[in-house]
């Protein structure tokens, strides 16, 4: 055989030549999928972290038969190929090359996932699923436009038909991409999570369950209040779930006839009254104007509890304390009254 003759553009020598290279680089994959996977899989059972099972997972996604076409268009290039072969070899690897690298994205994209959704709570795994939905549409998205453009399409013009339909169909869902939008601001800023205790201009309550839409709140007289996300970050909200002791501050006023003695002993009589009180850590009592029909005071302690209901009862105990002990120095409380002097 004369190994010089000539073939569709291509020497016998030559085909021997591409059936050699493809015969070592189809023995490196198979060994690689053989051997070294199989130890490289081994080894990262022994570790601690999880990331590395993931990359072993990665590379398991690259099946033989990518191995395969990998190795045979490595063999091609080492022959002459009319246009149209060579055109329809390369769009093939291309694409099958384009879907490897989003599969090996897509698993990373659900490890970060599957991390965050096993710290968070409810609403904020449903965040995560929104998110990772997104991602992965962009992401095939972005690879088809790329594939279309090396194969040779121009793609100004459809990026451009793509940028006006997104205006049209943001401008049609403006309301509720705002809610969407604003459910992911909740997720990754925090101002509350299920089961605090909010506050706004217009609403207040327990917060029971944040969508992607709305927020469903637990009124203090039980009924249910659904609030839109887009709303909820546009407002002031107090969070009291996050509030470790309050500080309660009132007035108190005496009648201008208290001798100046007992206007003294006003601030060390609250003050004992209040530290006898438990959860209850005084701060100040001071005498601090003369109003229209009372000598004023000023009180301020702190109660160390979070719960509305020990607040309550702490300073109704204290309140109680107090008119008791005036009640006992005969110190009278003011309330308006009017003297007319009849001429």
């Amino acid at each position: 055989m004369n190994i010089q003759q000539i073939y569709w553009g291509n020497s016998v020598e030559e085909y021997f030549l591409a059936l050699g290279v493809l015969a070592v680089i189809f023995l490196f994959f198979a060994i690689f999928q053989k051997v070294i996977l199989r130890r490289l899989r081994k080894l990262t059972e022994t570790t601690r972290t999880d990331i590395d099972d993931e990359i072993i997972k990665i590379i398991e996604s690259v099946k033989p038969p990518f191995y395969s076409f990998l190795a045979f268009y490595l063999a091609l290039k080492t022959l002459f190929l009319n246009d149209f072969l060579s055109k329809v070899v390369n769009v093939v690897l291309i694409v099958w090359f384009a879907y490897q690298v989003i599969t090996a994205v897509q698993i990373l994209i659900n490890y970060v996932a599957r991390k965050r959704i096993a710290e968070e709570d409810g609403q904020s795994r449903t965040a995560i699923g929104v998110v990772s939905m997104v991602v992965k549409i962009s992401l095939w998205t972005v690879a088809l436009l790329t594939i279309l453009s090396n194969l040779g399409v121009n793609i100004t013009s459809l990026v451009a038909g793509l940028g006006i339909g997104g205006i049209a169909v943001a401008m049609a869902l403006q309301n509720i991409l705002g809610d969407l939008f604003a459910s992911f601001a909740i997720y990754f800023d925090k101002p509350f999570v299920v089961g605090d205790f909010i506050a706004t201009d217009k609403v207040k309550g327990t917060v029971e369950k944040i969508g992607i839409k709305t927020t469903r709140i637990r009124a203090p007289q039980g009924e249910e209040i659904v609030v839109s996300n887009n709303e909820l970050t546009s407002a002031r909200i107090q969070n009291f779930k996050k509030l470790e002791e309050r500080k309660v501050t009132f007035t108190l006023g005496v009648v201008y006839n208290t001798p100046s003695e007992k206007l003294k002993r006003i601030p060390n009589i609250i003050k004992e009254i209040v530290e006898s009180v438990g959860l209850a850590r005084f701060d100040r009592t001071h005498f601090v104007k003369f109003d229209d029909f009372a000598l004023s005071f000023d009180v301020a302690y702190f109660v160390e509890s979070a719960e509305y209901s020990i607040y309550l009862d702490i300073n109704q105990e204290i309140c109680l304390k107090v008119k008791e002990a005036f009640e006992e120095e005969r110190i009278g409380m003011a309330y308006p009254t009017q003297t007319i002097h009849l001429c």
